[in-house]
């Protein structure tokens, strides 16, 4: 291609860019906080949004129920078991019932008896309020400990309680956790023994039952693990849970953090992911409901 004729492609290749721009097309989602529209409610019904309760203490559960009910959530996650009837009378799903915590896990035998009461009594909590899902975690690392033990343990726990999970309906998800940020202590778990999201996946295979997924955090991969949309498509078929917050911080989902989230959503319909995402950042708006509604807006894609 001689000079004359690379200079009258390139300008017709200008010419077509500029007609495609002036094409209309939908608008991307902004992920500003300016952006936020105090009568945001959900439109589409892809994913089932949820939220995690503790994030927006000390505001009542009810209240927030409430609020969650009006802005189009689905289920709410992370409240005390007892508030669960009330919250089931205003329309909303127990999305996520908790047991036995991130600190006292399988992975320390020590805790074996504590974790499978506590996996047991969650499962039948679960069952009885029409949750499919109860959360797990491999617990923190301790003195002396043998990795290769640790991981056995584990997978010895959770098989003692899977064949009852499966029996009554009920999917334990594991959470990864990052232990990197030591700035709070719900914002990161130093000493985490699950804290690569990889490494918790192989765990869930070796346990080798549908009943025994993946809960992944898109805040704690990103930190620990990064490539988060690869990571989504690689581990797809063992995904039961998703979490949302924004990182650095655990804080919304705006443009002061580094997490592409509508670009991260269209990921997670892509892969046939149609099930709860929480909403689990803690809140640094003036108006805590106001982040909760754009982060419902930027993940509405």
């Amino acid at each position: 291609m001689n000079r004359r004729s690379f200079f009258r492609s390139t300008t017709a290749l200008a010419t077509a860019s500029a007609g495609l721009a002036m094409t209309p097309r939908a608008a991307a989602v902004s992920i500003d906080k300016a952006a936020a529209d105090p009568a945001y409610k959900i439109k589409n019904s892809g994913i089932k949004h949820t939220l995690m309760g503790w994030c927006w203490k000390p505001m009542d559960m009810l209240v927030l129920a409430q609020h969650a009910k009006d802005i189009g959530l689905v289920g709410i996650e992370g409240i005390d078991k007892k508030l669960y009837p009330e919250v089931k009378k205003m329309g909303l799903g127990i999305s996520l019932v908790g047991s036995h915590g991130f600190a006292k896990g399988p992975c320390n035998p020590t805790y074996k008896d504590e974790v499978i009461k506590a996996l047991t009594d969650s499962i039948d909590v679960a069952a009885d309020v029409g949750c499919k899902k109860v959360i797990t975690f491999t617990g923190m690392k301790y003195d002396g400990m043998d990795r290769d033990q640790a991981i056995q343990n584990c997978l010895d726990t959770w098989k003692v309680v899977l064949p009852h999970a499966e029996k009554k309906g009920i999917t334990l998800v594991l959470e990864h956790l990052n232990s990197r940020d030591d700035t709070h202590p719900m914002k990161g778990h130093p000493g985490y023994f699950g804290d690569d999201v990889d490494f918790c996946v192989d765990l869930i295979k070796q346990v080798g039952s549908e009943n025994f997924k993946l809960l992944f955090d898109i805040y704690h991969v990103s930190i620990m693990n990064g490539d988060v949309i690869r990571r989504l498509r690689q581990h797809k078929e063992y995904i039961g849970h998703l979490h949302t917050a924004g990182n650095p911080g655990r804080c919304e989902l705006d443009e002061n953090q580094e997490i592409n989230y509508p670009a991260i959503m269209k990921t997670v319909l892509e892969i046939g992911y149609h099930d709860y995402v929480a909403h689990e950042f803690i809140p640094t708006w003036d108006d805590p409901v106001l982040a909760l509604r754009h982060a419902c807006m930027v993940c509405d894609v």
